[in-house]
């Protein structure tokens, strides 16, 4: 199999205008079994979970798998892994492709998070190129049956954009795709994506990359995917409470303009059927307790009208029910 035959890892080829592979982004925190489940519904191609560390998962923690389960229904779905150290994240690899069976395994070189980057680990390898290229080599040795690819942030900051080394390092270690954040580990979520760094990356590897970073409605999604190169689209926050953004970009594509939005009861409805299959895969299900899953609704409260007023009555929910009747406008 060729490094570029795996259909979600490459542009459609011969149809103009076709809308290329559509990922949803690893976030943590956010894309749980349910909203990867309703991000697939409403157009995503590609699922990728939210990270998993190494180190937990191969001293056996239990509860470390929950993040990284997926449904048949959610395929294809990678698995994204982080750590520091070669032979633990190729254990990790061995351990998630003999459980889960992932259509790929995905390494995180790209997060920014201080308890994440403390660890030597995400983003901060951008810094350690030879142990960057150690680990994927490693990964890439322990599951030769999957394919392994990589996500990466373009530099540590402004004075080291390192994007397009670090492919090349990556793609001779055998990754088979490669997403780009378009910005570095100083910038955060701030400022905007280089996309024009994306698109040299784009050029310098053979293998399929994804950009990432800014992709907010289908004509900005159009606009970089003609002018960058890319071989397919990775959406973050903008889905977050908004998955119908998937085929919206999908249906400009196609059609050259926007569809019409959701309405308020569409937002509704999508906010209600989250909250009650995020409580369904919990431990109490849907009768249990909601309180500490009301955070991951704030994002779908955006589209609605009085969505300040909205989000402090959801802080005084306490279950499903408490959900249903503030929405409902019965709440007091």
């Amino acid at each position: 199999m060729s490094k570029k035959s795996l259909p979600w890892f490459d542009a459609p080829a011969g149809k103009a205008g076709a809308c290329p592979p559509l990922y949803l982004a690893p976030m943590a925190g956010f894309t749980d079994i349910a909203f990867r489940e309703l991000c697939k519904q409403h157009g995503a191609d590609v699922a990728v979970t939210e990270f998993v560390q190494a180190i937990p998962l191969v001293r056996g923690v239990a509860r470390t798998w929950e993040t990284i389960e997926f449904t048949e229904s959610q395929r294809p779905a990678g698995v994204q892994v982080f750590g520091a150290d070669p032979a633990m994240m190729a254990e990790a690899a061995r351990l998630i492709e003999a459980r889960l069976r992932p259509d790929f395994i995905d390494i995180n070189y790209g997060c920014p998070a201080h308890k994440v980057v403390e660890q030597n680990a995400g983003s901060s390898l951008l810094r350690c190129p030879k142990l960057l290229e150690a680990i994927a080599h490693a990964v890439v040795r322990a599951v030769p049956a999957t394919p392994v690819t990589a996500k990466m942030r373009i530099g540590w900051d402004a004075q080291n954009i390192v994007a397009v080394e670090t492919a090349r390092r990556l793609e001779d270690a055998g990754a088979r795709a490669i997403a780009v954040h378009g910005r570095t580990r100083a910038q955060g979520y701030s400022g905007e994506a280089d996309w024009a760094e994306i698109a040299r990356v784009a050029a310098a590897v053979r293998v399929p990359v994804i950009g990432n970073g800014d992709i907010r409605d289908g004509a900005g999604a159009v606009c970089r995917f003609r002018e960058s190169g890319v071989s397919g689209l990775m959406i973050g926050r903008a889905a977050l409470g908004n998955p119908g953004l998937f085929s919206e970009i999908k249906f400009f594509f196609e059609n050259g303009f926007a569809p019409p939005p959701p309405s308020a009861a569409e937002c509704r409805a999508m906010l209600l059927s989250y909250a009650e299959n995020v409580l369904r895969n919990a431990a109490g299900g849907i009768a249990g307790d909601a309180a500490w899953m009301l955070t991951k609704l704030h994002p779908f409260t955006h589209r609605l009208p009085g969505a300040r007023k909205l989000r402090a009555g959801l802080s005084r929910c306490r279950t499903f029910a408490d959900i249903e009747a503030l929405l409902a406008g019965d709440a007091p």
